[in-house]
């Protein structure tokens, strides 16, 4: 009989993760990937371009290489590096399906105050802004106009497939109007308009927001068949449209406000109307979804109560709101849309 020998490599490749992560992080936060856009470079190139020192340039670049971002023909100074095509289509800056906004906020700031994480777990408080005596995380964000930017493209960014991915999953040919709650920089408005030229719609956020939604939805020509509106959608009623939508939304919020939310919607709604929630929804055993499952952690050192969620637990929530039945739809990797029918 074969036995098989214990190792600890996945132990020690999960607790030294960071060393790839912030390898990653740094060459997002350098910009090496759009440099690398137009065909090979050797070490030198890449070394002038974006100022590097020549001590680890190599370490640096072959990491990336062995990490499976970067691919290099030769060896040392004759090689040359150039984009994988994963890198290509999501690393590289202008580009649609650009992702690395939530990768440079990781950078700019998840990545210190994850280090407050056994903190966070004993206390259950913020280990963010919040935990120096700043002000709360949205309030710092909104009351700042180039960290909004960043963080709306980061989320933009980081939600493009799941936008596309539930325009074609999704049946919006019965409906006729829909709302996007705390709809950043109208990316998720666009996506639909454009796949569905019957829908009237409308991008709502807080003040601060619209003017960036009005400009991204004037430049993708789409003025006249997506309205922007400001408010707070604690305090405002929603808009009367035919389905409502949030896209990482209510993961920011306690179970009370959860369900105030769903509410808010219900009651917006029509008959037959609906409304979509767009999340890293957590298996119902809680034991796949591992990215869920840390961007609940990531909830814990970022808010005051948000976390995420299981289908069951907004089954359970969109009962007590008032509406009838629930759908899973998988959207993307971990993502998936959960929608609640009225």
């Amino acid at each position: 009989m074969t036995t098989t020998q214990v190792t600890p490599s996945k132990i020690m490749d999960t607790g030294l993760g960071f060393w790839a992560s912030k390898t990653l992080l740094a060459a997002v936060e350098l910009d090496l990937f759009t440099f690398l856009t137009n065909g090979p470079r050797k070490a030198a190139e890449i070394k002038m371009e974006l100022g590097l020192h020549e001590r680890a340039l190599y370490d640096f670049l072959d990491t990336l290489t062995a990490l499976g971002f970067l691919i290099k023909e030769g060896k040392k100074d004759a090689a040359k590096y150039s984009n994988t095509g994963e890198v290509d289509t999501f690393l590289v800056k202008g580009r649609p399906t650009y992702v690395g906004g939530m990768l440079q906020m990781a950078n700019h700031r998840l990545y210190r105050y994850w280090g407050g994480l056994e903190k966070a777990l004993k206390t259950g408080r913020p280990q963010n802004e919040a935990r120096f005596g700043g002000t709360p995380l949205f309030d710092a964000i909104y009351a700042n106009q180039a960290a909004l930017e960043e963080f709306l493209t980061a989320m933009a960014g980081i939600q493009q497939c799941n936008f596309r991915a539930i325009a074609e999953k999704f049946d919006f040919t019965p409906y006729t109007s829909f709302c996007d709650m705390g709809g950043a920089d109208g990316s998720l408005a666009i996506v639909i308009a454009r796949k569905n030229p019957h829908l009237s719609c409308i991008s709502f956020d807080l003040p601060a927001v619209e003017p960036i939604a009005a400009k991204n939805i004037r430049e993708a020509g789409l003025a006249r068949r997506i309205m922007t509106q400001d408010g707070d959608f604690f305090k405002d009623d929603f808009p009367h449209t035919d389905i409502i939508m949030m896209s990482n939304i209510l993961h920011d919020w306690a179970e009370e406000e959860k369900i105030t939310l769903m509410k808010k919607a219900w009651a917006a709604l029509p008959e037959d109307g609906v409304f979509i929630a767009i999340e890293n929804v957590i298996d119902n055993d809680r034991k796949e979804n591992t990215f869920g499952l840390m961007m609940s952690l990531n909830m814990l050192i970022e808010t005051n109560g948000g976390f995420e969620y299981t289908a069951e637990d907004f089954e359970k929530w969109a009962a007590l709101a008032g509406f009838s039945r629930v759908e899973l739809i998988p959207l993307t990797g971990p993502a998936s849309a959960i929608v609640a029918y009225k």
